[in-house]
């Protein structure tokens, strides 16, 4: 079985043992138990059994073994046969603790964006309408969310709308293409190339048109373009 690596991978054994026992069914002794097979592991003993463990703890042989049982049964502790002979290892636990580090912190990460999108959102929301003076359609507010999506920075955002105004053209059709062209140039100067077109979606632009969205004349918008 290979070695799960908890500090190779910049996590501490011990912090995500004490962090999860509980879910994964150990209760105290059960964590005495690993803690010192752990302990006696990195000292470079190889077998662990529970005579030597019960000289170290202040709890029986015989409680001890309940408990080794216990961990093997659950698939957290295992007897391997290796150089030295049968050596004890904690990898199966090591692997089920990272894999719940990683389960946690992906959730804490989606979390945390979720978070930052509404943040971000909430801000670009007032921003823009405090710049174009009126409240924005559900519809603008909905397009605004997929420029965050598509990975453009509120920064990238803010400073489209400014491009936009600048030019005299005060609707989010405006700031899209404002956007799409400094993504363009920005894969142009990269890779040769770019796939981004130009030219305001018409699905984005028939959705408007079907919510009824009160948008300026892009006619006159335009012209001089």
């Amino acid at each position: 079985m290979a070695n799960i690596d908890l500090h190779a991978a910049g996590i501490d054994f011990i912090y995500v043992l004490l962090d999860h026992y509980h879910q994964f069914g150990l209760d105290e002794n059960d964590l005495a138990v690993i803690l010192m097979t752990d302990h006696l592991l990195r000292k470079g003993e190889h077998l662990i059994t529970s005579d030597l463990l019960s000289l170290k703890m202040g709890i029986s042989s015989s409680d001890i073994d309940k408990i080794l049982s216990k961990l093997v049964k659950n698939g957290y502790l295992a007897y391997e046969t290796g150089d030295e002979g049968m050596v004890t290892s904690l990898s199966p636990l090591k692997k089920k603790l990272y894999q719940a580090f990683e389960r946690t912190l992906a959730k804490d990460r989606s979390s945390l964006h979720s978070e930052e999108r509404a943040s971000a959102l909430a801000r670009l929301y007032d921003y823009f309408e405090k710049r174009l003076n009126r409240v924005l359609s559900p519809v603008e507010n909905e397009l605004i969310g997929t420029w965050l999506d598509a990975g453009y920075s509120e920064e990238d955002i803010r400073h489209a709308l400014e491009e936009a105004l600048n030019s005299r053209k005060r609707s989010l059709k405006a700031v899209d293409r404002v956007l799409r062209a400094g993504r363009a140039r920005e894969d142009i100067a990269k890779e040769g190339y770019t796939g981004i077109s130009p030219e305001w979606s018409q699905d984005i632009e028939r959705t408007i048109e079907i919510a009824k969205t009160r948008w300026i004349d892009e006619d006159d918008d335009d012209e001089g373009e």
